[in-house]
């Protein structure tokens, strides 16, 4: 996939360059360091792919990607979670949240050529009259579940689910240092997530009892530092935690 860098930090650049010389499947079709500049460029060239930062002089990364009439996969590389749901709706590929490692690099990655190849081979892969529509349910077999973010049914690995957290009418769901935004409630995620594995700890949160680093007092530390607060109506599950 040819690949677009659009961002106005330099270094931003340099951590994006060093990650795609790594990944096989992706080839450098350009830097751009303002959205004037990537229009510009689009204007000229094809590309499969741009990794979009939002903050960005003159042309956010939001606005500029609202006035492309045909659009790459996006990946949205951005220090600030709070436009993760404006991006969504948006129907981004996925969301890194700097500073991002190249595993989670890797996965955004591999999100984007999946769905670059269901571009491709949707006339031919789905028969008229037989739209494929994946169900957000569980799979135990391979332990694997199916997060709806926007418009996209997304499959993940239960074992690489840290934690989620409820906001409002949206679920975090959270791997190691990134989340995806899913319209569910805490509770319907309770009743399908296994219960050997993931235990509510709060009102607010969920949390996969393999990531427990140490608990002390009312926090829970987990294994990538995140902290997460022990509800008071939730003491009983300290014991089920401390012998997991």
């Amino acid at each position: 996939m040819r690949c677009l860098i659009l961002d106005d930090e330099p270094l931003a650049h340099e951590v994006i360059l060093r990650y795609l010389s790594e990944v096989s499947f992706l080839e450098l079709a350009g830097q751009c360091y303002r959205a004037t500049e990537g229009l510009e460029f689009l204007s000229r060239n094809a590309v499969d792919l741009i990794f979009l930062d939002i903050r960005m002089p003159k042309l956010n990364g939001l606005d500029f990607l609202r006035t492309l009439q045909q659009r790459p996969l996006i990946i949205i590389t951005s220090a600030y979670e709070e436009h993760a749901l404006e991006s969504f709706e948006l129907d981004v590929c996925d969301y890194l949240l700097k500073p991002f490692r190249f595993e989670r690099f890797l996965k955004a990655a591999n999100r984007a050529l999946a769905e670059h190849g269901l571009r491709n081979n949707a006339m031919v892969s789905v028969p008229a009259g037989h739209p494929v529509s994946p169900s957000p349910s569980l799979n135990s077999e391979s332990e694997q579940i199916y997060i709806k973010s926007d418009k996209k049914f997304i499959l993940l690995r239960l074992d690489e689910l840290y934690y989620l957290e409820s906001l409002g009418n949206y679920v975090k769901v959270w791997e190691e240092q990134q989340f995806l935004l899913t319209a569910r409630t805490l509770s319907s995620f309770e009743s399908q997530l296994p219960s050997e594995t993931f235990v509510r700890i709060h009102k607010s949160y969920i949390l996969n009892k393999k990531f427990v680093h140490y608990i002390e007092g009312n926090t829970i530390y987990l294994k990538n530092g995140t902290q997460l607060p022990l509800g008071k109506n939730y003491k009983h599950v300290l014991k089920q935690l401390l012998h997991s």
